[in-house]
């Protein structure tokens, strides 16, 4: 959510940052509906004021015993009581209209972040490993996993497209690369936290997903939602709280089912693991002050990039242009991991900093000790990592000729000692 004040206050500045987003300028649309609103709002207190005062000047011409007076100000209380419910009609309207108009607005792009129009103007900012040279034709994951228990065409039968069934040495592999994220990221300091998995309006909204993304999420017969990402539940956990500054950064790490209608996919990566309806991921999710975030987001990147270097995963990081951002973050680190069955990176982890935008959406604030005025905090969120996405890149980096996998050596212990898994 964006500052109505600071957009009165630098509207040039505002509209230079969608333009950076693509988008058209909006600060005079904005402002005049916000000046609406507070003509409106200055013609209500004005109203109730008189009120107020007519009907204690009622009372007092009573006194006096004068009878016109009396009259005149009956009338005139008569008259605002019917006037003041079409104001706060008119009111609400009006402030609705433009929270909503304020809420549909992505977050502007930090000042660091390249301008382009999609992903094709990303910049690398580091590339780590060499992909394997392989003596054999790499396989796709989906091939290489089928003999190994990965099966498509059961889920399917029961749920229907972009679902996976795991038994047997694949389902134990996802199980240990989500046992070993997990306490890689409590290692990292992440405190580990169990969320819910069905939330309301309220948090959903105060992250962002809606009212833009609701056909992207999955929603209940009673009104809620299934999380798309632990995200949701993680960062709402400071929603309307005043936090003691000396408690940031406050670090959060949550294994969790996550649930996506991918309706805005429709077409793209039907085939495999790589975008499904569900799937598991290890969220971390970062509150802090706003002098903060920036070491914030390098550090969760880094925790980040530390598991694919345990598992000798090659991968880049991207810093994201304006054009490719999520609608939330004003700046975001993409880790893309190495698939030799593709011939290509993909994209493993998204990590962003989201400055004040969802905590003004949530009204999460910090005080420092001693001080009477709050601010804003900082929210920050990042896989750590999508477990589907790291069994698809353990499965091709570490397939064999012989159809076997290698299990890499940080998860042997997650694995009862086993060395590989063989059809």
């Amino acid at each position: 959510m964006h500052d109505i004040r600071s957009i009165r206050e630098n509207p040039a500045e505002f509209d230079l940052g969608l333009a950076r987003r693509g988008l058209a300028p909006l600060s005079a649309e904005i402002i005049a509906q916000d000046a609406a609103l507070r003509e409106t709002v200055t013609t209500l207190q004005a109203a109730l004021t008189r009120r107020n005062e007519a009907s204690k000047a009622i009372g007092a011409a009573k006194a006096q015993k004068d009878d016109a007076a009396a009259a005149a100000l009956m009338a005139e209380v008569s008259e605002l009581k019917t006037r003041i419910p079409d104001l706060e009609a008119k009111e609400r309207e009006l402030s609705e209209a433009l929270n909503a108009r304020l809420s549909g607005i992505p977050n502007l792009p930090a000042a660091d972040v390249p301008e382009g129009p999609d992903e094709t103007a990303n910049v690398v900012l580091k590339t780590w490993g060499e992909p394997r040279a392989f003596a054999f034709e790499p396989r796709e994951h989906d091939a290489v996993a089928a003999p190994l228990g990965l099966d498509f065409e059961r889920a399917a039968k029961l749920s229907g497209a972009r679902f996976a069934v795991m038994s047997g040495g694949v389902a134990r592999l996802h199980r240990a690369l989500a046992q070993f994220m997990l306490d890689r990221q409590v290692e990292n300091g992440f405190t580990e936290t169990a969320v819910p998995l069905l939330v309301r309006d309220e948090a959903v909204y105060g992250v962002g997903q809606l009212p833009k993304f609701g056909d992207d999420m999955f929603q209940t017969t009673d009104g809620r939602w299934l999380i798309p990402t632990a995200e949701v539940s993680l960062t709402n956990l400071v929603a309307g709280d005043i936090l003691d500054s000396a408690s940031l950064p406050l670090r959060l790490t949550a294994l969790s089912p996550c649930f996506r209608a991918e309706a805005g996919s429709a077409g793209r990566d039907t085939k495999g693991m790589i975008r499904q309806h569900q799937f598991e991921k290890v969220e971390m999710v970062v509150i802090a002050a706003p002098d903060q975030s920036e070491a914030e987001h390098g550090r969760m990147t880094e925790c980040a990039e530390g598991i694919l270097q345990a598992l000798g995963l090659p991968y880049r990081v991207m810093l994201l242009c304006t054009g490719d951002m999520g609608f939330a973050s004003r700046k975001t680190h993409d880790l893309e991991v190495w698939l030799p069955g593709q011939n290509c990176y993909r994209e493993i982890s998204s990590v962003s900093n989201c400055g004040d935008f969802q905590a003004r959406r949530m009204n999460a604030r910090h005080r420092a000790g001693g001080e009477k005025g709050t601010a804003f905090v900082h929210t920050l969120n990042g896989s750590g990592l999508a477990v589907g996405r790291t069994l698809v890149a353990v499965l091709e980096n570490y397939q064999q000729a012989d159809g076997s996998v290698t299990i890499p050596e940080a998860l042997r212990p997650y694995m009862g000692g086993l060395e590989a898994l063989r059809p």
